[in-house]
């Protein structure tokens, strides 16, 4: 990742495809368009790669998020149960739904832990918002069996792990609907972009109405339509869906690509006494965007991450100290913090974000060093990476 690192002159004729006819709105425009629907066409093939029974192309991962809370009829003070670490979207989407954010612990997966959410349901609670984090699963198979003994709605934030599977079955497909990222940075991009997916015939139809200002969508004039439910603009432009329809189609290319890259890295770090990797339940189905590995404590992950940006070793993070993608750092949630009121305001006994206590999640997270494996390293540019990371955890007294 990211899939920009592999655009060609796939992507350039889709586009082009789009400039020739000057129809720039997913909508309409039936024959001026001359037969290119770049949307409607990556919503079919997405559907088709993943197994869906349905796929909406959407503006971003957040929208994504914001479409299936509204869709799934979450709402004015539900509680929805997350994680602690996961892009800050995912909590905004929920903030933004009028819904309460309730943390839950991680595991060793960097995911939710089903024990930890079980123990976080209450009355109010409506649904869980598992995150599939750094192309991996959660125990998506075990928090699905949580919400169909207590009724719950499941949603699940596969913005990060587009073609990832667990058993075989697509990583967005486990709960009652799925959402996935396209944006700048992410496994294939739209440059901005995203989608919700679901089997569910009406959940799909009211969420390509929701998106879209509640128009239904019957027939072929568009200011003919009805509106049976207010809505929002969500909608994606034909442009960007071009460059993700190029994008998808060299998805399984993109994924044989990180894998092999991955395989490399963790091969030689495997020599090393003292280093343990992220529990991945089914590695075959990992979309190896990231190689995650935990450090014996703190310390050590501090100085290990600090040596490799010295030495070069760029695309490394300490997500324990990361602004965007770990509830500590999110000053703006713990004080509540909005351009305009939040609805959840007004919730009686609102959770206490400030005082979030988040131990096991703090434990397994201080000790945790991400890789970012990237498309674009040649044979060479992998063995010097590996050479320097070699060195490094020499020097730093783990013996291989």
């Amino acid at each position: 990742m990211p899939g920009f690192e592999w655009f060609g002159n796939e992507e350039r004729k889709e586009v082009a495809d789009v400039l020739d006819t000057g129809v720039l709105f997913r909508f309409g425009f039936d024959q001026a368009r001359q037969e290119h629907w770049k949307a409607k066409t990556f919503e079919i093939e997405l559907a088709k790669r993943i197994g869906a029974g349905h796929a909406l192309l959407c503006s971003s991962g957040t929208a994504a998020l914001s479409i299936a809370l509204a869709t799934c009829g979450v709402g004015a003070g539900d509680e929805v149960i997350v994680p602690p670490f996961t892009f800050i979207a995912t909590i905004e989407a929920v903030l933004n739904a009028g819904a309460v954010p309730v943390f839950a612990e991680i595991d060793e997966t960097l995911c939710l832990d089903p024990k930890s959410v079980k123990a976080a349901i209450t009355p109010r609670t409506k649904a869980v918002l598992p995150v599939h984090m750094c192309g991996a699963m959660a125990r998506i198979d075990e928090i699905k069996d949580i919400c169909t003994q207590k009724g719950l709605i499941l949603i699940e934030d596969a913005c990060q792990a587009v073609g990832g599977t667990l058993n075989g079955k697509a990583l967005g497909t486990f709960g009652n609907m799925g959402c996935f990222s396209f944006d700048a940075v992410k496994t294939i991009t739209c440059g901005e972009g995203g989608a919700v997916v679901t089997d569910e015939q009406q959940l799909y139809l009211t969420a390509d109405a929701y998106a879209d200002h509640g128009h239904d969508h019957i027939g072929n004039d568009r200011g003919a339509e009805g509106h049976p439910i207010l809505g929002n603009n969500f909608r994606i432009s034909e442009l960007n869906a071009a460059v993700g329809l190029a994008q998808l189609r060299k998805l399984d290319q993109i994924l044989d690509t990180q894998r092999k890259h991955k395989a490399a890295i963790k091969t030689a770090i495997k020599k090393f006494d003292g280093i343990t990797f992220r529990c991945v339940p089914d590695e075959e189905g990992d979309s190896a965007t990231f190689l995650s590995f935990f450090l014996p404590d703190e310390t050590k992950a501090k100085q290990v991450i600090t040596e490799f940006g010295q030495a070069g070793i760029d695309g490394c993070f300490y997500w324990y100290s990361n602004n965007w993608h770990y509830y500590r750092q999110w000053e703006h949630l713990k004080n509540l913090s909005s351009a305009a009121s939040l609805p959840i305001t007004l919730v009686k006994g609102l959770p206490d974000y400030r005082n979030l206590s988040l131990n096991r999640s703090d434990h397994i997270m201080s000790k945790l060093i991400s890789m970012q494996i990237k498309l674009s390293w040649s044979d060479d540019d992998l063995n010097r990476r590996i050479e320097k990371i070699e060195g490094i955890l020499k020097h730093s007294s783990f013996a291989p």
